[in-house]
């Protein structure tokens, strides 16, 4: 089922992508419907893959339409795992916490029970006040992940999210070119990051495991630009972790040498990198936490097809 933790029994590919993908498929470049992301994220809560899913991402502003869409999906047996959403905020953080509030009301049916609920917001935090603002206005109860731009502010922003306990948000790409940052920018996001103690999720173009060029859209005439892999990621963040430097955490990130990269069940090999399961569920709790994807299908494959189980 989604959202266990991992546990390092188990081995190190579950570790690493256990809970991973929080599905996105109302975003581009999927863009579907509503009900359709409904449909799909029921399919795959029930699917073979169903252990790497997370969350479902939703915009605030269609909350309401979700209940409506949803209620004949949502668990209602006693003990059941509920959905768990993490939505987009609008910017207006007081309308945003009231529209969680309400949503969180009506999906609890009794004391111990529930069959949605929204435990994780994401919103825009571009200034050192605007994380104090953001953190004075959303419960405790909720996670707050702040998208940080790539800019001289960013060691500023994680600090501030690092002294409310708050989370980061990186966006990795989306459908043109220009929205993917560089490797290097992506590196120092994830050492500052580290550094701070602070924890993160990624999103946007990130919904192929391993770094290469692909369509933006999906397109026919599509073009193609280089996309981060997700498992470039995660593992460029064990390597952080673990206290590398920039350059081998930008080397890992643009990898695209899949003849080296094998999965074990005690570790992860990639090159001459290796890291043990405990070293990957400290990225999955302390360091990459997740990353939304529009796909759910892509990134699953993809796992899939390079040995892992």
């Amino acid at each position: 089922m989604p959202l266990r933790l991992p546990l390092i029994t188990e081995p190190a590919p579950r570790v690493l992508l256990d809970g991973v993908i929080d599905y996105a498929g109302l975003f581009p470049p999927a863009a579907v419907s509503l009900p359709e992301a409904v449909r799909q994220y029921t399919r795959y809560r029930g699917g073979e893959q169903g252990w790497m899913l997370g969350r479902f991402v939703c915009p605030v502003g269609a909350l309401s339409d979700f209940t409506r869409t949803a209620e004949p999906f949502l668990p209602r047996d006693a003990g059941a795992l509920p959905w768990r959403l993490t939505v987009v905020g609008s910017g207006d953080h007081r309308a945003d916490q009231d529209a969680v509030d309400r949503f969180n009301a009506h999906h609890r049916w009794s004391a111990d029970d529930c069959s949605a609920v929204i435990d994780a917001i994401e919103t825009r935090l571009v200034s050192v006040s605007e994380v104090g603002e953001a953190h004075g206005v959303f419960r405790d109860a909720l996670t707050v992940y702040g998208e940080l731009p790539l800019d001289d502010a960013l060691p500023s922003l994680v600090a501030a999210l690092a002294s409310h306990g708050m989370r980061a948000k990186l966006r990795a790409g989306g459908v043109t070119a220009g929205a993917f940052p560089s490797g290097s920018a992506v590196a120092r996001f994830i050492t500052t990051c580290v550094a701070a103690s602070v924890p993160f999720k990624a999103t946007a173009g990130l919904h192929h495991a391993v770094c290469g060029t692909h369509p933006l859209t999906y397109a026919p005439d599509a073009p193609t630009a280089p996309m981060f892999g997700f498992l470039n990621m995660l593992l460029a963040t064990a390597s952080a972790m673990a206290g590398a430097a920039h350059a081998e955490i930008e080397a890992l990130l643009t990898s695209t040498d899949l003849a080296t990269l094998h999965f074990h069940d005690d570790d992860v090999e990639w090159g001459d990198h290796r890291w043990s399961t405990a070293a990957l569920a400290e990225v999955r709790t302390r360091g990459m936490v997740s990353f939304g994807s529009c796909s759910f299908t892509e990134p699953t494959l993809e796992a899939l097809a390079l040995g892992v189980e």
